[in-house]
């Protein structure tokens, strides 16, 4: 069982406060992620025998003992996951993430928006209120709130989304002719006339992106938001955007991200639009005891609570992270907010146990 050292993204959307808050430092900047795994950009650190090492080191020194062999049978010799600590101060881009099929075929072609043969599937359990875009509305729907704005030059989106068409109605848009700063003015002054969420978000991300139409994502998409220990599963294929809220975020280890606005990063709209399935919903994903189950095998999510104990049986790779409370793993050690520690597939099974709160992450191998 290993101590981690952690490295966090400072992407300018991150919170100065929300990770910062939980491990007991200040922050000097945006701190947008914590990641807790063995992803190459970004693995954790570990010591042994006096050594540091990445975790990716150590599980290629002996991938059968570390990751057990059903999981490396499964999954090669690789973590399958990654596990974060997610602080959204600003909204995320517009994204979406591949099949398995997908990106296995991207990755063998060359296509540069896929950095692995990978899926990206993920699940977000908040913290925090946590507040997000994800899926597509029924285009019907769309096409009444999009022409509440009033707005003449999104007559031809209006007119896409009553065919019942909703990715070619998010197609017209974004070809939408003239100045697209002029266009988002438009759409911002219009929706402030509305004293509704949807159209207060898109004069919110009008400022952050004053000449990306994708601000009109509000009324296209459908808003969902979470409290405190409630989660959310998005699969291949759903449309997504997270706009403000901290939590624990766990997701297949992949870089495969598909964009098309709200992002200085690169985009493709012709591939996203291959990739994005209209009918696609994020799931709300409720615990089983003390676990949440989404529908892949890349991973699950356990919360274990304050004083309930629990022991996990051995044979899996698991990292366990403490954000509340003095959590005691094993016999030796003490894990408090912001603290972490791998547990290899040969440790055998661990006990958890004292005030406090921990998320285990794991494969799904029955």
């Amino acid at each position: 069982m290993d101590l981690l050292t952690n490295p966090i993204k400072p992407y300018p959307w991150g919170s100065r406060t929300a990770i910062a808050g939980l491990t007991g430092r200040a922050a000097s900047g945006p701190e947008a992620e914590m990641w807790f795994g063995a992803h190459p950009s970004g693995p954790s650190r570990l010591r042994r025998d006096g050594t540091e090492l990445t975790l990716i080191d150590a599980i290629a020194a002996d991938p059968v003992s570390e990751l057990g062999r059903p999981s490396v049978e499964r999954f090669g010799e690789r973590l399958p996951y990654l596990l974060k600590l997610i602080a959204v101060d600003r909204p995320l881009s517009l994204q979406v993430h591949p099949t398995a099929e997908q990106a296995a075929d991207g990755y063998a072609r060359g296509d540069r928006n896929y950095c692995d043969p990978w899926p990206k599937p993920e699940l977000i359990c908040a913290l925090t209120p946590f507040s997000a875009l994800a899926g597509l509305r029924a285009p019907e729907q769309a096409a009444t709130l999009v022409e509440r704005l009033g707005v003449p030059a999104l007559n031809p989106v209006v007119e896409r989304l009553a065919d019942g068409d909703m990715l070619g109605g998010l197609r017209v848009l974004l070809d939408l002719p003239g100045s697209r700063a002029e266009l988002v003015r438009s759409i911002a002054w219009a929706a402030s006339a509305v004293q509704q969420p949807d159209f207060e978000l898109i004069e919110r991300l009008a400022r952050l992106y004053p000449e990306d139409p994708v601000v009109l994502a509000p009324l296209l998409m459908r808003r969902h938001e979470l409290e405190p220990g409630q989660a959310m599963y998005l699969g291949a294929g759903v449309l997504h955007c997270y706009i403000s809220g901290f939590g624990v975020e766990i997701m297949g280890s992949s870089d495969n991200v598909l964009r098309a606005g709200l992002t200085g990063k690169p985009i493709d709209v012709d591939e996203l639009l291959r990739i994005t399935d209209a009918s696609a919903v994020p799931l709300p994903v409720e615990p089983d005891e003390d676990a949440y189950v989404p529908p892949c095998p890349e991973f699950l999510l356990r919360r274990i609570m304050s004083g309930t104990g629990r022991t996990l049986p051995g044979a899996l790779p698991r990292i366990l992270l403490c954000v509340d409370g003095v959590v005691q793993a094993g016999d030796e050690v003490k894990l408090r907010p912001g603290d972490s520690v791998y547990v290899p597939a040969s440790e055998g099974p661990v006990t958890i146990s004292g005030d406090g709160t921990v998320f285990c992450a794991e494969p799904q191998i029955s």
